[in-house]
């Protein structure tokens, strides 16, 4: 664009592609056109030589066809350069940002390496303070302690001194006034010695004084009283009105007295034989006021609940069913026509269904129930008997009749000819033998027990019907194993109150095979197996019943059945003299179980041989009756010796005379033969 200021005009362009010859370099500062004299200013240098070129290529260029495009090219060359330029210069303003940016970064590092240094020489300053403070208060700490021990050992020793000095004056004023008092009593005393024998005429003269002076006053105190009560009862006894009227109330108030309390005892009876319910009644169906008060829903209940059947829930013998039946059937009938009750005993082994039957049969008569047990009469000593009166009055007020059930009753009704009871249970005895020996219309008598054998003879004489609870057959057991698991099992599964769920299996035939593997068992062991199969439930994680479970639960119960059998069968060997063989059968044992016996010959046929003998040689060796006591004492005395040897050789001669239990009845009769010498008696009598 030199040619637009009009250099370079005249002068030839050049070309593009070569390069632009620089002007000429100015002159020498120190020469000069024209002369040195002459003064030096700015235009001196000035070529103009330049500029006439730029005017005549500026001028070529005007002529030029190309000059248009040669002033766009030379304006772009211009642009170009003037963008490199400004691209040079957004570089370095780039570069400085860039030096600035890490000028500052830097910076900023320095700050940061400064601030640390600084912030650990402040934690160091500020640690080392620290410690400085904390050593001046441990020195503190540890020089108030010193102190406080000084000042505490200055107190102690300035106590102990003022103890001391307050001991020694407490001594010392006690010594003084010890010394006092003794000077002071010993002049008193010396004082008062030579006072009283001074004036021992005048204290003589003044107790005789006050002595008759009382004595006159006692007299005339005697002689006023006995006429003053001697006019009053000669007023009392010649006035008749006033001794009949005396007479009349001292009567009427002792009449009136013994009337009260006679009057409050028939009352007490009364209300007591009445509303009360006696001591030694468990359980009754009748209303008393208290358990009204208390349990009024339930004795609404009670006043709303119909006659049930006297079998249900109950499961028998289909033969012991039907006797039963007829039974309720009768009392039912006897109570509607007011005749007289029936007195049953049932017996039998535990858990057959005595006491549930025996409620059902009042409940189903209509009657009222009330149980009592035997082994609460014994602890009673002296009041058994009024307790057994009072049972029997309570028995006889009630309107609807009193199924009396006396449970374990051989604990208390015992023979009284051979069982060693006290005079207390025997009164108590005799009081229950006077209440029940007719008939009644008030009560009936339900008695129940696993041994009826104890019974008195009375007591079996009172008894009208006898029923046995044996335990139930295969039929019954399975009835039972189909109650108890709908009760406790399948009712409590499909409810769905309950958390229990049970498997999926056919469960009559599972109740089929508990039947079969439950024989000898009672009906309580059963009821007991079901609640033990809700508990297996109960005790699972998802609260399923299955089948595994069921059979490890009858399987325990088995198990537990057998061990009782076991210790029962202990019991029946040691009351015999020659134990059982072990898986024979025999004839059946107490409370209905049919225990093993061995088949070896009885006892008697065993000992007879040798009692005989034994007696023999005792009858030859016992005295005359002449040199016998006759009283009742000797008499008992021998006996009871006699009686004691022979069971002790009894008992000898069973031990070593037993036969093994794989012997026959041939053999063990050869050994008693060959043993004792004569072969034994038929009969087997035993002595």
């Amino acid at each position: 664009m030199s040619w637009l200021f009009g250099l370079n005009k005249g002068q030839p362009e050049a070309p593009s592609g070569l390069p632009v010859q620089p002007p000429p370099p100015p002159p020498p500062a120190g020469g000069s056109s024209g002369g040195g004299d002459k003064p030096k200013d700015k235009w001196s240098n000035f070529d103009p030589t330049g500029l006439e070129r730029a005017a005549q290529a500026a001028k070529e260029l005007d002529k030029s066809r190309h000059a248009k495009e040669a002033l766009d090219l030379a304006r772009m060359q211009e642009q170009s350069t003037q963008m490199e330029h400004q691209s040079k210069i957004k570089e370095y303003e780039a570069a400085v940002e860039q030096l600035k940016g890490d000028q500052i970064r830097v910076q900023a590092e320095e700050r940061r390496k400064t601030l640390n240094e600084e912030t650990k020489q402040h934690q160091a300053r500020a640690q080392y303070q620290d410690k400085l403070a904390r050593q001046r208060y441990e020195d503190q700490l540890r020089q108030q302690q010193a102190l406080n021990e000084e000042n505490l050992r200055k107190q102690e020793e300035s106590v102990q001194k003022q103890e001391a000095m307050r001991k020694a004056t407490i001594e010392h004023e006690m010594e003084l006034r010890h010394k006092n008092e003794l000077l002071r009593i010993e002049a008193e005393s010396k004082a008062r010695g030579r006072v009283e024998r001074e004036n021992a005429d005048i204290i003589r003269e003044q107790i005789r004084l006050k002595a008759a002076e009382h004595r006159q006053t006692v007299l005339e105190s005697i002689k006023t009283a006995g006429a003053v009560f001697g006019e009053g009862f000669r007023a009392f006894v010649s006035d008749w009105d006033k001794v009949t009227a005396t007479v009349a109330g001292l009567t009427l108030l002792a009449v009136g007295v013994y009337s009260a309390r006679n009057a409050t005892a028939v009352a007490g009876r009364y209300i007591e034989a009445r509303l009360g319910k006696p001591s030694l009644v468990r359980e009754t169906s009748r209303f008393t006021v208290g358990e009204a008060i208390k349990h009024p829903v339930k004795t609404a209940k009670r006043l709303k609940s119909k006659p049930q059947d006297a079998l249900e829930g109950v499961v028998l013998n289909p033969s012991l069913e039907e006797r039963v039946r007829d039974i309720a059937i009768a009392t039912r009938n006897t109570r509607q026509n007011n005749g007289l009750y029936r007195n049953i005993l049932m017996y039998g082994p535990p858990g057959t269904g005595k006491t549930l039957f025996a409620k059902k049969l009042a409940m189903h008569s209509g009657m009222d129930y009330a149980i009592m047990t035997g082994g609460d009469v014994a602890p009673m000593g002296r009041d058994g008997v009024t307790a057994m009166h009072k049972v029997f009055d309570w028995a006889g007020t009630s309107r609807r009749g009193l199924l009396l059930f006396v449970d374990e009753a051989d604990a208390f009704l015992r023979k009284r000819s051979t069982e060693k009871i006290s005079e207390d249970l025997r009164a108590t005895l005799n009081a229950f033998l006077y209440r029940t020996g007719e008939q009644s219309n008030k009560f009936m008598l339900v008695l129940a027990s696993n041994q009826p054998e104890q019974f008195d003879w009375a007591i079996n004489d009172r008894i009208d019907e006898i029923v046995n609870f044996a335990l139930p057959g295969p039929e019954e057991r399975e009835r039972l194993v189909r109650l108890y698991f709908d009760r406790y099992v399948l009712e409590p599964a499909t409810g769905g109150r309950q958390r229990m769920k049970l498997a999926q299996f056919d469960y009559g035939k599972k109740c089929s095979e508990i039947a079969k593997r439950t024989e000898g068992m009672s009906g309580r062991e059963i009821s007991k197996l079901g609640v033990a199969w809700q508990a297996a439930a109960y005790s699972s994680e998802d609260g399923v019943l299955t089948e595994a479970m069921i059979d490890a639960r009858v399987d325990d119960a088995v198990k537990q059945h057998l061990q009782k059998m076991d210790w029962l069968r202990g019991d029946e060997e040691a009351q015999t003299l020659t134990p059982p063989a072990a898986g024979v059968a025999g004839s059946g044992g107490k409370m209905g179980f049919n225990l093993p016996l061995s088949e070896a010959p009885e006892a008697q046929e065993v000992i007879a041989p040798v009692l005989e003998v034994n007696a023999k040689q005792e009858g030859d060796n016992i005295p005359p009756p002449s040199d016998i006591d006759q009283s009742a004492e000797g008499k008992n005395a021998v006996g009871q010796d006699c009686e004691d040897a022979v069971k002790a050789e009894a008992t000898t001669a069973a031990e070593s005379l037993a036969p093994p239990a794989t012997s026959t009845d041939s053999e063990s009769k050869v050994e008693k033969e060959d043993k004792t010498g004569s072969s034994p008696p038929k009969d087997g009598t035993p002595v």
